[in-house]
């Protein structure tokens, strides 16, 4: 068992946070200290308390340990600028991008792949992109963001076929407001997760 997962995507809203939390609740069935992080956020609402962003408030709602918005979310940014669109490359400064971070902490990825057109196209570059920095791909979720996608059912096979890693999940259809604690009993009962 891995002391954390990566989680990332081949685009932004393609369901990380969702997956995130899921895994956090399949995660807490097993062991006692779960918590999610969000380590930079951008788009932030300004609140009594500070800047805040949904995305790290739900992961640390999902957590079974009690820690501070600053530890969840230590670069709070409240205009919607880098990291503007969320992958794998994306910038988090002049010189660093999400790569760099995943790669400093050496953890297994789990990859959201947003199931539209392209999708097959994003999600073996992106998992190219993250072995190449020597990481390891625990698993990947097809998440099926476009209500309208055709042939979706050929391109979880096509990824699949060619991922080199499991699918550990499929959020079977569009859903508007899936909740993360139903999905976590979609992840497999496997003792990596």
């Amino acid at each position: 068992m891995s002391r954390g997962y990566f989680v990332t995507g081949t685009d932004t809203g393609v369901g990380k946070t969702l997956v995130s939390q899921a895994l956090i609740y399949k995660l807490r069935k097993t062991y006692a200290s779960v918590a999610g992080f969000k380590p930079v956020a951008s788009g932030c609402r300004m609140t009594p308390e500070g800047l805040r962003n949904e995305d790290a408030l739900a992961l640390q709602q999902a957590s079974s340990v009690v820690l501070s918005y600053t530890t969840v979310n230590p670069y709070a940014f409240a205009p919607p600028v880098a990291p503007h669109v969320g992958g794998w490359l994306v910038p988090l400064n002049e010189q660093q991008t999400v790569a760099d971070l995943a790669q400093m902490l050496g953890l297994p990825v789990v990859l959201v792949v947003g199931l539209r057109l392209g999708c097959i196209n994003h999600a073996l570059l992106t998992a190219a992109a993250i072995r190449a920095r020597g990481l390891d791909i625990m698993g990947w979720v097809a998440n099926q963001i476009d209500p309208a996608f055709s042939f979706c059912e050929e391109n979880i096979a096509a990824i699949d076929a060619r991922m080199g890693a499991p699918l550990l999940m499929r959020i079977p259809q569009y859903v508007t407001s899936p909740r993360a604690e139903d999905l976590s009993a979609c992840f497999p009962d496997r003792n990596d997760v």
